[in-house]
């Protein structure tokens, strides 16, 4: 009798500790009451103007969570370090904030240099990455896998080798282009948009004549010199928020009397606010966009301005901000049990996520594309924003009417 007691005692030792096995461990940075998130980003420097409204976006909307209870019951904390657009401090900052810190979640990871330096740490180390304040080609996958330990990452903006696509199509479709300058910068978001643009162009036969200027640059004139000598019908300006302006001005100082269309990272009024001057009376600029502010979307965009400081009730970049804090939290909310990375991953991919200011983004699959509807907006310095919108979203088979 004994024998057997000790038999089934064992057995029940055994069982139970299977059973501990088999329990469920939280992910780092969440406990039952608090998720943990971070970002790096520059909120000082020449780059302030865009990464302090779109931080300041994040926590808006994570307060606003918070204040209704949360997501279950826990609160999300947000850390923030400036990383000041510095490859090597965001580097360092990442690091810190995964190893150190040990946050759940990177949320607005921020700057094409930066998230071209620590992508693949992010890959690494597995942990779930939404949204990335930057359109970098190396963002793109059209079915991410395990083995290529990708599917942590997950892309909210337009990346820029398909804005590229879209800006050519914007060209012919709305403008009637058939010969485009492109003035592009050496960086990767100079180069993936002319990577885009040269495909969308051999596509449609329209010829594309190229130039590329540094990141940064001061002067460009030789550049337009050579666009303006081709006499293009139109101009894409394939460069981000430092060197954009230099562009546009120059343009106008040679007398280049072709409209220009921009990347939606430079639609800001702090942007369009450096050259609408030299611009005026000589050719119009236009910005792609990605947030629609069409009567469907009126609720969502109240909502997001009674929940701002009225400082950046009006900031486009604030706005993108409480995007990318919406996306993650809309994946957070579907997580059931025990909140893990995997679990959480899944949760993004089982069902496609509305952005509330428009569009629609499905990560099923391993889809991690973006954005692929964008708008059409234009400078105008007597609106409140700067810039007026004139075409709504739409894809590019839309855009070009196929």
């Amino acid at each position: 009798m004994k024998k057997i007691l000790v038999v089934l005692l064992s057995v029940m030792l055994l069982g139970s500790m299977a059973a501990c096995k088999k329990e469920e461990v939280a992910a780092q940075g969440v406990t039952d009451d608090k998720v943990l998130i971070a970002n790096c980003a520059a909120t000082s420097g020449a780059f302030a103007p865009v990464g302090v409204p779109f931080t300041e976006g994040i926590k808006a909307y994570l307060a606003y969570v918070n204040s209704k209870g949360g997501v279950d019951g826990r609160e999300i904390e947000f850390l923030h370090n400036d990383d000041e657009f510095d490859p090597v401090k965001g580097k360092a900052c990442l690091d810190s904030f995964i190893n150190d810190d040990k946050v759940f979640a990177i949320v607005g990871h921020f700057g094409t240099p930066v998230v071209g330096a620590t992508l693949q740490d992010l890959k690494d180390a597995g942990i779930p990455a939404v949204y990335f304040a930057t359109g970098i080609g190396q963002l793109y996958d059209d079915k991410a896998t395990a083995e290529e330990k990708n599917l942590n990452i997950f892309p909210v903006q337009p990346i820029y080798k398909t804005e590229g696509q879209i800006m050519v199509a914007r060209a012919v479709g709305n403008f009637g282009a058939k010969k485009i300058g492109i003035i592009s910068t050496s960086d990767d978001a100079g180069k993936d948009l002319l990577a885009g643009a040269k495909i969308k162009a051999a596509e449609l036969n329209v010829e594309l004549v190229e130039v590329q200027v540094a990141a940064g640059a001061t002067d460009v004139s030789a550049a337009v010199t050579t666009i303006k000598n081709a006499n293009v019908d139109f101009v894409i300006g394939a460069a981000i928020q430092a060197t954009i302006p230099t562009i546009i001005k120059e343009l106008a100082a040679q007398d280049v009397n072709k409209d220009v269309i921009t990347t939606y990272v430079n639609v800001s009024p702090a942007i369009a606010n450096l050259f609408k001057d030299q611009i005026a009376g000589k050719f119009d600029v236009y910005g792609n966009g990605w947030v629609a502010f069409d009567a469907a979307h009126q609720a969502a965009i109240a909502e997001y301005a009674q929940n701002i400081d009225a400082a950046y009730a009006a900031n486009a970049y604030a706005m993108t901000g409480w995007i990318a804090a919406y996306f993650f939290v809309e994946g957070l909310k579907r997580v059931e049990g025990t909140v893990t990375w995997e679990k959480y991953i899944a949760a993004m991919e089982s069902d496609p996520i509305t952005n509330p200011f428009g569009g629609v983004i499905d990560y099923a699959d391993g889809a991690r594309m973006g954005t692929q509807e964008m708008n059409l907006s234009k400078v105008d310095p007597t609106a409140p924003t700067m810039w007026v919108e004139v075409e709504p979203l739409a894809n590019m088979d839309e855009i070009l009417n196929k």
